[in-house]
């Protein structure tokens, strides 16, 4: 039968259809990790996602015979498309089975929306702003997703070229091996650092400590540091206190390092979690009935990987050694809690500055990542 293309209405109910349909669609397979399904379907709803603000967005579904067999979301960021001066259509939250007919219904829908609107290109996968998933994967399809990232079948970068997409950026993961102690180059970077621009690590102390001193400065910070990145999308004052509120409460105080300067303002800080990969899978995204006890266990610190959030430098300090004073911060409280190997989350492939913090750690490139564009 013919493809037929719904929209999705901005409820919950019709949302989390959407959210559970990109769960569905992997079932059985053994590297996807599901979203918690309530914060896919929070960021999909305007009444809660505070990036509305400034973007627009629909959602469209493919059924065949009744049955989904696809969905996309097209997202307009006014916000950056003022900045970059370009008319960007972004598509993101793209599930579908390997079928062009299907391929074809789903973007003709997603392209032709944005070109009503005034859009002369698409891009994608990209989300509202940069603390959503980004970048398909065009390798490592045989290695475990993070709670971070996207996964995706290894058809979905042929279909897209089919499209007439190419490459617009690629991004980089790295798998690492965490050392049995600080690397003595790293420990005397650390030492000198600190001296020479007087800077100290903060000894956090609750949570409350960090959310209520330190929160708004992170992501002030984050904001400073990846202004200049592909596609980066600035965080409003309300996006920031979503986060905050979002995130600050769950990060175990052992996965995060701050560093400040002699006045007591952040200068760099690091953001890593426990890997919620196998307990999502065993939970399906679900909290409810029983998957709160399979999420309990990283929050706890009880698995063996830990995932590297972010890193953020302030940009008068980049290039200046300031990572060494994150990791030899971070490496013994890893090495404490059982973390036998730490994953980066996603890193342009050109940026060598950022790559150059893994030099002294065992460790090998496992997965990469694509943006692509077309003009409309």
């Amino acid at each position: 039968m013919a493809v037929e293309i719904r929209e999705v209405a901005p409820t919950k109910k019709e949302i989390k259809r959407f959210v559970k349909f990109g769960i569905d669609h992997y079932k059985g397979n053994q590297f996807f990790v599901p979203p918690l399904v309530m914060d896919d379907v929070n960021t999909l709803l305007p009444s809660k996602n505070p990036a509305f603000d400034f973007c627009e967005a629909q959602s469209f579904m493919a059924y065949r015979d009744g049955k989904p067999v696809g969905r996309i979301t097209a997202i307009i960021n006014n916000a950056v498309n003022e900045r970059t001066g370009q008319k960007s259509l972004r598509f993101g939250f793209v599930e579908f089975i390997d079928d062009d007919e299907v391929v074809d219904a789903l973007f003709d829908a997603a392209e032709e929306w944005g070109r009503k609107r005034g859009m002369t290109r698409i891009v994608g996968p990209m989300g509202f702003s940069d603390m959503d998933h980004e970048g398909m994967l065009v390798e490592g399809f045989d290695q475990l997703g993070t709670m971070a990232s996207i996964y995706n079948y290894d058809y979905y970068p042929r279909q897209l070229e089919r499209r007439g997409m190419t490459k617009e950026v690629d991004w980089i993961e790295f798998l690492m091996t965490v050392p049995d102690a600080i690397p003595d180059k790293y420990q005397r970077i650390a030492e000198i650092v600190k001296k020479k621009y007087d800077l100290h690590n903060v000894k956090i102390t609750s949570r409350k400590h960090v959310k209520e001193q330190y929160g708004r400065a992170i992501f002030d910070l984050i904001n400073e540091a990846y202004d200049g990145l592909y596609g980066y999308s600035p965080l409003t004052p309300r996006q920031i206190e979503y986060y905050i509120d979002m995130y600050l409460g769950i990060l175990r105080l052992d996965d995060i390092s701050l560093v400040v300067n002699k006045d007591d303002k952040l200068v760099a800080v690091g953001i890593s979690i426990a890997s919620f990969s196998r307990a999502l899978q065993k939970s399906k995204g679900k909290i409810f009935p029983f998957g709160w006890w399979h999420l309990l266990k990283p929050l706890r610190g009880k698995v063996d990987i830990v995932d590297l959030l972010l890193v953020a430098v302030k940009p008068e300090y980049q290039g200046k050694g300031v990572n060494a004073l994150l990791f030899t911060d971070l490496i013994p409280r890893y090495i404490k809690n059982g973390y036998k190997y730490a994953e980066s989350n996603v890193e342009l492939e050109g940026n060598e500055a950022v790559q150059k913090q893994w030099e002294y750690f065992e460790r090998r490139q496992h997965k990469r990542r694509r943006s692509y564009a077309k003009e409309l």
